[in-house]
């Protein structure tokens, strides 16, 4: 996907199936799904569609298997809301990426102490008799002297 016109048929297709999935799909299977990212082929024939899922695997099996029997419909919406030659043939790819994100966090916040977090690098911290000095707005600049 290097040129500029499968970008932007991509980043179509993403909100188009988006929306279509939030406001228009009717499936109980189909909860908490988002569209992360579409990758379109170089031909515009195919269409990647990454989501993240949130919940357990076995909702996630379900919300993919409900995404591939509305991929059909989709692939219809696609169509009407864009006019190109081809409408890109639709498959759903489990995007784990969120997931992962979260569980890393997760798993920072026990392993490192609660105070460790917020408190300043040791590094930054001014030396009083430094900036005394640099901070004295009525001491003479070597700029002024000459």
């Amino acid at each position: 996907m290097s040129n500029r016109r499968a970008l932007k048929c991509a980043e179509a297709v993403r909100e188009v199936v988006s929306m279509a999935i939030l406001t228009e799909l009717k499936d109980p299977r189909i909860q908490g799904v988002t569209v992360t990212y579409v990758e379109v082929s170089d031909d515009l024939r195919y269409a990647k569609v990454h989501v993240s899922i949130m919940g357990e695997e076995t909702q996630q099996r379900l919300s993919m298997k409900g995404l591939s029997s509305a991929a059909g419909f989709l692939q219809a919406k696609v169509a009407k809301r864009l006019e190109l030659r081809y409408t890109p043939r639709l498959s759903f790819i489990l995007d784990l990426g969120v997931k992962r994100s979260i569980e890393v966090a997760r798993i920072l916040r026990e392993v490192l102490p609660p105070g460790e977090a917020a408190s300043e690098p040791p590094g930054l911290v001014a030396d009083d008799s430094d900036s005394a000095a640099a901070s004295d707005p009525t001491a003479p600049d070597d700029e002024d002297r000459g």
